[in-house]
Parts: structure tokens; sequence; C-alpha cells
């Protein structure tokens, strides 16, 4: 017996463009490429848009600044284009906080309901059909080229053609049911997920005059984990960092290690996995916000608001495209003719009971548009945390404000392939970025201005 039966009838939509996934690189590259002209449709599993930024609770816009240690340095901002533009649309709605220190960095902290709101707007306002409550169940092939999605919704499935698809689901997912080449981790394994919450009723003033401004707590409080842990609460994870929310008495918890009994990674790919990490991930909040309640000042009267829809997944499956970036492009804060999206972020390592940050300092990296280009297969592109890249190199390059860039950046490749009739592998990465630099992105300016 085969598989199941669903006797509906199939639906048919045809598009120039379809997008799986409505996160950061999703909304970017389905806003970019409708501006340009194109009939996109984008599909989206939940009923919202955002992602790891909103359904896992990432709840900031990292990437934007570089890092210095320079006591004087300020937050210079040297990422532009879709992600400022998002940026500044949060601002006016009262839904983004001012840059916040990160160690030798700033971030800023979203309000997700916020962001939400804002990808709806851009969306309408650029014409894109949006799917939500809607899976892709399977890709359209012609032979080695994709030709649309299988598409599961509650009305009944659809098949949704397409003249070039963009794989924004995280996971490479498009990539995988096409039979495309794609690697997991190093050696299949990957940076654990994590469980962000929110916490209320906290005492911030209070809580910042004993801790200080950076979100990075102190070592003294990694002391104080580091000290109970195992002795009537467990703490597995003793490097945390608390961010102060858009909302009064509010923290921003990533603080979690989500891993197997066994010790193991968990990779949210696995069914088991990814059920255990979510199971595991709230019992952590439980006990995460009852050491806070006990133990940290301004935390006395502190109760969990929320925690993410999913667990914060930071690494599966990654696509392997004609470019790789390697974890060298980091520190080195490499350049490319066909870059495409700057980075000043540090890479992040998140094994063992503290992550590892690896900064670069007074600089950014690039990321070429290979990264984004599928070795095998036509019709098809990527973009978000799936690039081709290295285990360390995409534990810098998957955060919100490169993501964006990403999406940007595929949406204007997606209009260029479709006007000259080509191939994502004939199209010069050069031009993509040249194109960018026309419409605001500032990649070619030698400095940003500080912001």
């Amino acid at each position: 017996m085969s598989g199941g039966t669903d006797r509906r009838a199939t639906a048919r939509i045809a598009a120039d463009v379809v997008v799986a996934g409505g996160g950061a690189a999703g909304v970017a590259a389905a806003v970019s490429a409708a501006r340009l002209g194109l009939d996109v449709v984008l599909v989206e599993r939940y009923g919202f848009c955002g992602g790891g930024a909103v359904a896992g609770m990432s709840g900031t816009v990292c990437g934007l600044y570089e890092a210095s240690d320079r006591a004087d340095a300020g937050p210079r901002q040297v990422v532009f284009g879709f992600a400022d533009e998002f940026v500044r649309l949060l601002e006016s709605r009262g839904g983004l906080t001012p840059p916040q220190r990160y160690g030798k960095t700033w971030t800023r902290v979203h309000d997700p309901l916020m962001w939400r709101d804002a990808a709806d707007h851009l969306l309408r306002e650029a014409g894109v059909r949006v799917l939500y409550h809607a899976v892709v169940t399977g890709t359209l092939l012609d032979g080695e080229r994709v030709t649309g999605v299988a598409v599961w919704s509650k009305e009944g499935p659809i098949e949704l053609r397409a003249r070039l698809s963009i794989d924004a689901s995280g996971d490479a997912d498009l990539v995988a049911m096409s039979g495309f080449e794609s690697f997991i981790g190093a050696d299949g394994v990957v940076q654990n997920p994590t469980m962000i919450f929110r916490l209320g009723a906290v005492d911030v003033d209070r809580f910042r005059a004993s801790y200080g401004d950076d979100t990075i707590m102190p070592e003294p409080v990694s002391a104080l984990l580091r000290e109970h842990h195992g002795k009537g609460y467990r703490l597995p994870r003793s490097k945390i960092w608390l961010f102060p929310t858009t909302r009064p008495n509010e923290l921003l918890c990533n603080c979690t290690r989500i891993v197997g009994g066994d010790g193991r990674e968990l990779n949210t790919l696995i069914e088991r996995d990814f059920t255990d990490a979510e199971i595991e991930g709230r019992l952590q909040v439980r006990e995460y916000a009852r050491f806070f309640r006990d133990h940290l000042a301004g935390c006395e009267n502190a109760y969990v608001v929320d925690t993410g829809v999913q667990v914060g997944v930071r690494q599966t499956r990654q696509a392997r495209g004609i470019a790789t970036l390697a974890n060298a492009d980091i520190l080195a804060g490499r350049k490319f003719a066909d870059g495409i999206a700057r980075s000043p972020w540090p890479i992040e390592l998140h094994s063992g009971a503290k992550p590892r940050v690896e900064w670069l300092l007074d600089d950014w990296y690039e990321v070429p548009f290979g990264c984004f280009v599928p070795r095998r297969g036509d019709g098809l592109l990527t973009a978000g945390r799936c690039l081709s890249a290295q285990h360390e190199a995409v534990a810098s390059a998957r955060v919100t404000a490169q993501c964006f860039s990403y999406g940007q950046a595929i949406g204007q490749a997606a209009a260029m392939c479709l006007e000259s009739g080509i191939e994502p592998r004939a199209l010069p990465g050069e031009a993509v970025r040249a194109a960018l630099d026309r419409s605001g992105a500032r990649l070619s300016e030698e400095a940003a201005a500080a912001t």
C-alpha cells in the first residue's frame, strides 16, 4: 500500500517566483522581487512571518553594527538596504529598542508582534500573495529543473508552478526534496537549539545597576549559575544573555542549552530530536526563571511571559553552493567581487556550558552570491541560514540583519534571471552586487555613516 489519500481537488497557482519560508530572508526576497515587477507567492507554515526571529523568539536584530575594542566606540552601522528599511519601520512603530551593548558590539531588541505587523505591511504593499498555514510537501521537477512546489493547505493540495523558486526554509528543504547536494553541520554535528523566553515584572533599572549595561551577563552571574547547577537547579549553560525589551519591566532571556540525554547536540531535522528539544526547552525555561527569581537583583517577582512558539534553531541542513563561505573568511574580513551582503557579526559557537565568541574588530566580511546558487539543479536559489557555509562561518552568517540582506539580493537576482532568461548559475554575482548598490545597499562604500 502506498502513501495516504487526499481526494480533494488540487488547486493550481502560477507565478513568476515562489518563496518557501517567511523568515527574514523570505520576506526580504519576496518583497524585493515583487517590487521589481514580479508576481510572487510566499508560502509560510505559521500564520505569521518572522521565522527564527519571531517563532523562535530570537528577539534581536543582530549584525548591523561593527565590533570594536575601542572604549569610545559607539554603534557604527555597516549594513543597509532592506535590513535598514525594516529596522526603520520597526522604529517608527515603537517596536525596536535603541542599540544595546553586546560584548564588543551592539544589537537591538524587537517586539515580535510589531515584527509580524511590519512584515505583513511590506508584503501587502509590494503585492505579494501570501499563503499562511501552508506547508511545502515537495518540489515540482522537470528533469533537474525546479518548476514550482507542491503545497498542503487546509483547503486542499496546491500545485504552485513558478518560473523560479527560492528556498528560504532555513533548512534547505527544497534543495533536499529535489535531491540536490546538501550537508549538515560539521560532519553531521550541528549547534544545539535553544528555547528563548520573555520574563516580566523585572525591575530593569535595579537589574542594570547590579549587572551593567552589557547584555552578555558578567562573570559573577556565570559563577553563580555554575555554583547552583545540580544543587536544587538544573542550569546547563552558565554564560547567558539577558536583554531589556521594548516593553516596561521585561527581559528577553537567551540562556537555555538543549542537548539530548546522551549529551548529543540535537538536530531538529530529526523528528524525535525536534520534539525532545521543545519539551526540554520548556523545562529549562522554568528552571532558569526560578533561579532568576531566587538569585538575581530585580527579578524577585518575575514570571515567564512567553516562550518561543518553537525552539530557536541555529543550524541544520545547508545547500551545497557553487561557492562556500569558509571559516577563515570571517575573522579575515574577506571581501569578494560578487559579495552581495556584509556581516560584522562574530562567530558564536554554542557547545559546552559557555558559548565561544570570536570577534572581527572594526571591519566586516562579505558573503558571495555563489553561496546561494545550488551546485546542481536549475530554477532554484536559496536565501537565509541554509547558505553554503562551513560550520563556524554559519555560526556568524546566520543572524537577522544578514538574512535580510541575503533575501534582498536573491529577490534582485531572481528578477535579473527572469528578465534575461538565464539560470542562476549563469548570472554574474558582480551584476547582482551592482544592482544592490543602485538600490541603496551601499556595499561598495569604503565606510558607512555612524548611526
